[in-house]
């Protein structure tokens, strides 16, 4: 029989382990997505990136002999249009300032344009497949290449940095949004937000209305687009081949 003063020390020892327990981190918060506005969008667009600089939109496109990079106002004619030569494959575009990157999806570089012309400076070599990118403040990029890894690189010579591994396979295109990475999940209709210092998840948003919107049945018109609007809390989706842009917000989804 246990007296009155070892269980009062046994109750108080429990109490304590507990009290001193790590906090486990919240699951993912879970997200759809609110249609703001609808834009114009050219069908033809095979979207493989998608990202504003000010109020100009730079898009990337893929197909071998139809890859392009276009930059103009969001829902409008483009101003600028780079083609890419045959057999080129277009992927994700990020701008830092007055020049930009563009991948290639299985050709091996990436491309360095002026931002402004588009014209090309140069070509980079780098290893595996290029998917998405964008770049955070200070200038570091995010790469995807359909893995479950995120892959830091160099803005200036495109070198491996670092890296972080999210458990989710085929990531896509990517935006950059503060100290958060958002990417779109290839084949499926959720965009994932990232928390780029450790691959931790921390938020999946819903938008698979979208493509019921557009009736895209294709298996390859899939959502593969977003572009954080400059001084709001929107965003811009779209997919390939989409006839449509939607200005978007992330709202909290229903219990």
């Amino acid at each position: 029989m246990r007296t009155p003063i070892v269980t009062s020390l046994l109750l108080a020892a429990a109490l304590g382990g507990c009290a001193g327990a790590p906090e486990q981190p919240a699951g993912p918060e879970r997200l759809t997505i609110q249609v703001v506005e609808t834009l114009p969008h050219d069908p033809a667009a095979f979207t493989e990136g998608l990202e504003f600089a000010g109020d100009t939109l730079y898009e990337s496109t893929g197909l071998a002999g139809r890859s392009t990079l276009t930059a103009g106002p969001a829902g409008g004619e483009p101003r600028t249009t780079a083609t890419l030569p045959s057999p080129l494959f277009g992927e994700g575009v990020t701008v830092l300032g007055p020049t930009l990157w563009q991948l290639t999806w299985q050709d091996g570089f990436a491309i360095e344009r002026d931002s402004a012309t588009l014209a090309e400076l140069r070509r980079v070599p780098f290893q595996g497949e290029g998917w998405g990118l964008c770049h955070q403040a200070g200038g570091r990029l995010v790469m995807s290449n359909g893995s479950a890894r995120l892959t830091f690189r160099d803005p200036k010579t495109f070198a491996v940095t670092g890296g972080v591994d999210v458990g989710r396979d085929q990531l896509n295109e990517l935006e950059c949004v503060g100290d958060d990475v958002y990417a779109n999940v290839w084949h499926t209709d959720t965009i994932l937000r990232v928390e780029a210092a450790t691959g931790r998840v921390t938020g999946t948003i819903d938008a698979g209305q979208l493509r019921a919107k557009v009736n895209a049945t294709g298996a390859e018109d899939v959502l593969n687009g977003i572009a954080a609007v400059p001084g709001t809390g929107d965003f811009l989706l779209t997919g390939k081949q989409w006839p449509v842009t939607f200005r978007v917000r992330f709202v909290p989804a229903p219990a």
